[in-house]
């Protein structure tokens, strides 16, 4: 069962999130309005204030897209 009260914590929180990063929510919006297809690669880049880079990357199989069309749907008008 889902506690109403972490959902209201977790909207809070997802408020204060894109008032300080604006950009990132218009990147993911941009990133799901393009329909993901099989072969996709995904890379995210970490870097740390001391210059210091971690890097990764996963390209996309069905599984994947079943997962990620899953979580779009929870998501859909929760956190908008």
């Amino acid at each position: 069962m889902v506690n109403p009260a972490m959902i209201f914590k977790i909207k809070g929180m997802w408020d204060e999130f894109t008032a300080n990063h604006p950009k990132f929510p218009r990147f993911l919006q941009a990133a799901a309005s393009q329909s993901l297809e099989e072969g996709t690669v995904i890379e995210m880049v970490i870097q740390r204030p001391d210059g210091e880079t971690l890097a990764s990357n996963i390209r996309l199989c069905a599984s994947d897209l079943a997962l990620l069309e899953q979580l779009k749907e929870l998501g859909t008008g929760s956190m908008q």
